[in-house]
């Protein structure tokens, strides 16, 4: 699988990679001639880009307050999901809702996660908590200590477009994303983000729009949809008949390609390391879309949005790679068709930059069909 809606297959059978980064695909007989040092037989699996979490809420590295959770992201990883980016850490302990409070979270977070890779991951933290009063020297400050991304609109002080919107125009005149809570409250303190705020503002994604965890109306949304650009997020962690309503609508305008799935992780409703399969799986088997589509929504497409590196298979690419298969005594012959029955695939390898961090995956059933690594130098 490629990764793209436009171009969702990729034109081979075999992948080849070097130094972390995806060299050639082609066909297995091809490449397998070539020299190699590791050669993976994964007959029978699914090969997709690495899954990407848009919408997590860590704090530093792979510790969470919110749950009193060490490890959450490498359970995340061995859920196929090699890339996590944070919507806020607004579970920092004796967070202040004050431009220094906000500005200084974001930029311990943003320098934080640069180096780390908790599990193999590529996380990306520091988004920053809009607050009203901040400045421009504030912003071009945090944006050299590394920010580029705005947490939920929502989350901080005020939602009052009067006292947000210079703020904003900062961040979005640096080219940062936006993304903006649309639901009921989240967390004590948190506010009611009705639709219209989505089409007054204008952010770049719809956050939870099937809640965070508490759903607006479904007409409400529809509304904020066709009044903005902005891409439609769905999460584990939201009303799930909100999710599939707004996906079914979505295929029905042909609007799929702005459409993410997220987690909301770490919530109060825990730790889910299969947020993303699942809520693909509830896609694709209630809410009757296409599994590679799916499967592209939170992929390429999802990196595409986010102006990141990742996401695809083609040459150049990181090798940032998930094998999908068939779960032990599951239906069907390939991982789509666990999609289409409801079931969470297995997650039989994980390669991030090239290198295996996960085979089999801890927390999805085995395989039916085990990958066969294969090491020792080959000569073509």
């Amino acid at each position: 699988m490629k990764g793209r809606i436009d171009s969702p297959l990729s034109n081979g059978d075999a992948i080849r990679t070097e130094d972390g980064v995806i060299e050639r695909v082609g066909s297995s007989d091809e490449l397998l001639a070539l020299p190699h040092d590791l050669a993976i037989d994964a007959s029978n699996a699914v090969i997709v880009p690495g899954l990407i979490d848009p919408h997590t809420h860590p704090v530093l590295g792979d510790f969470t307050p919110r749950q009193n959770t060490l490890g959450w992201v490498g359970a995340h990883v061995n859920g196929g999901v090699t890339t996590l980016i944070s919507a806020g850490e607004t579970h920092w302990p004796g967070r202040q809702r004050t431009p220094i409070g906000a500005k200084s979270i974001a930029m311990a977070a943003a320098q934080s996660s640069l180096s780390l890779r908790p599990g193999g991951a590529k996380l990306h933290g520091g988004a920053l908590l809009i607050e009203p009063g901040l400045t421009s020297d504030d912003f071009d400050e945090m944006h050299w200590a590394g920010v580029r991304l705005v947490g939920e609109v929502g989350l901080g002080s005020s939602i009052d477009p009067n006292e947000i919107r210079e703020p904003l125009e900062e961040a979005r005149a640096r080219g940062w994303i936006i993304p903006m809570h649309v639901g009921g409250a989240s967390v004590p303190g948190s506010h009611v983000v009705p639709g219209d705020l989505v089409i007054e503002l204008q952010p770049d994604v719809i956050s939870h729009a099937n809640g965070g965890p508490t759903a607006r109306p479904l007409a409400e949304i529809i509304a904020a949809v066709e009044g903005s650009s902005a891409a439609v997020e769905v999460v584990q962690a939201g009303n799930t008949r909100a999710l599939i309503d707004i996906v079914r609508y979505l295929d029905r305008e042909g609007l799929l390609a702005r459409l993410q799935f997220g987690t909301d992780s770490p919530s109060g409703t825990g730790i889910m390391p299969l947020g993303i399969l699942r809520s693909i799986a509830y896609a694709v088997a209630l809410g009757g879309i296409d599994p590679v589509t799916a499967l592209c929504c939170a992929t390429g497409e999802v990196a595409a949005r986010y102006r990141l590196d990742v996401g695809v298979i083609e040459p150049g690419s990181p090798a940032d790679l998930v094998v999908l298969d068939v779960p032990f005594g599951g239906q069907g012959t390939t991982a789509l068709d666990s999609l289409r029955n409801g079931d969470v695939p297995s997650v039989a390898l994980v390669m991030v930059d090239g290198e295996i961090v996960a085979s089999p995956s801890r927390v999805t059933p085995p395989p039916t069909h085990k990958p066969i690594v294969n090491t020792g130098a080959v000569a073509g």
